[in-house]
């Protein structure tokens, strides 16, 4: 299985394509249906046509459907985060809008590096005009160069092409999953069945989880056990990431849950509370002014952040990092990273190389940056200029940290 999150304007016509790739319903609320706008996440999927045409080699592929009005940019968020890969889409009578300009802003500051442009209406408009724009925008992000798809979800021209873009984007998808890694799932979602108890979903990134397992719920590492578990409507006695499953969860109140929380494995996370991290500012505002308090977003999870600059790299450096590097035109200089201390109100379950997504909550529109979690248990700051020497110490660390680095850092 694979799992792709939709991006782009409001009334795009986002949901409208994933129901006529799937022949689901993504939107899960009559309000939703009633007012013909997306609201809060929806999820749908399909089996991809093999490339020779039979049966063997078919890909399950999960979409993950966001909202595309600026109210709520939060659901959003909780949707875009887990997921590796991106369905942006301009409408071809709409052309590139300010939630478009947002959307890849998310999407580029959390590094998301495979992706495809659809543009949609193509019966209503020439999508020449807008596939130009929405290519120009996107090369400059570490979504790089993609490729584009004009579709009609009315009268389904383009569809066929577009499953089978959405194929050869898989096939490169597949090369980069992992069974291997710890397990922590972002809950999007979470409610009960009676007879069954509390139910919650997700985007397993990686790891596996199964039946019988039992997992710390964050962040009151309350032990839960999985009774039942299922991927894509279907029970399983294990699924691996990347996924889309449902958990059944023994010994956990129905009302505790809730969108942002993670299952983890025990033993294998960071609950972090304050981490060093890298900044990718992006070229459009290459010395940014935080305010003292931002927004960070991991996953499904959001919370307040006091946020201490320690300082800046050498100017010039190329900027963003391996997980999601954005690309400035080439005649404009990469802003320097910059290194910083979060402090957050809640803990999260963290590794060093996460990549998080920051936001100021006062400011509308791109107010986004990109950060990689550098340590996320770094030693205090007690002396005069321990500050500046953290950000020295930390410009000359890899893209994404060693177990050396750290051990070394904490005179291990």
């Amino acid at each position: 299985m694979h799992v792709v999150a939709t991006a782009g304007h409001v009334d795009h016509g986002k949901s409208t394509l994933v129901r006529a790739l799937t022949g689901m319903e993504p939107d899960r609320w009559a309000e939703e249906r009633r007012r013909g706008m997306t609201i809060d996440l929806g999820y749908a999927w399909t089996t991809l046509p093999s490339p020779d045409g039979g049966q063997a080699g078919r890909e399950q592929l999960a979409f993950v459907d966001v909202p595309g009005h600026e109210r709520f940019v939060p659901n959003m968020l909780a949707g875009l985060g887990p997921v590796p890969a991106v369905m942006f889409v301009v409408a071809a009578d709409g052309g590139w809008m300010p939630q478009s300009a947002e959307h890849l802003a998310a999407v580029d500051a959390l590094g998301v590096r495979h992706g495809l442009l659809v543009i949609t209406r193509s019966d209503l408009a020439d999508p020449g005009p807008a596939t130009r724009q929405a290519v120009a925008e996107i090369a400059h992000t570490s979504l790089g160069d993609v490729e584009a798809i004009a579709v009609s979800a009315v009268t389904g021209e383009g569809l066929d092409e577009l499953r089978a873009a959405l194929g050869r984007m898989v096939s490169v998808l597949r090369e980069s999953s992992s069974s291997s890694g710890p397990v922590r799932l972002w809950i999007d979602r979470s409610f009960t069945i009676r007879g069954a108890g509390t139910v919650v979903t997700g985007t397993l990134p990686a790891g596996t989880v199964r039946n019988g397992q039992e997992l710390l719920l964050t962040p009151s590492s309350e032990p839960v056990r999985v009774r039942a578990l299922q991927a894509l409507g279907e029970p399983a006695d294990q699924v691996s990431g990347v996924a889309r499953v449902a958990l059944n969860l023994r010994g956990v109140p129905a009302d505790l849950p809730a969108r942002g929380m993670a299952l983890i494995e025990p033993g294998r996370w960071t609950l972090a509370t304050e981490l060093d991290v890298r900044i990718t500012p992006p070229a459009t505002d290459p010395q940014p002014k935080f305010p003292p308090e931002l927004l960070v977003h991991i996953g499904a999870a959001r919370t307040r952040a006091r946020l201490r600059v320690l300082g800046a790299a050498v100017a010039g450096l190329p900027a963003g990092d391996g997980r999601g590097p954005s690309r400035p035109p080439a005649d404009v200089t990469a802003p320097a990273p910059i290194y910083a201390r979060l402090r957050l109100r809640d803990p999260l379950p963290l590794h060093a190389g996460d990549r998080v997504l920051l936001r100021d909550p006062g400011a509308a529109g791109l107010a986004i940056y990109g950060a990689t979690v550098l340590d996320p248990a770094p030693p205090p700051l007690g002396r005069r200029g321990a500050a500046a020497a953290a950000a020295r110490e930390l410009s000359g660390w890899p893209d994404v940290p060693t177990a050396a680095d750290l051990l070394r850092r904490h005179k291990l």
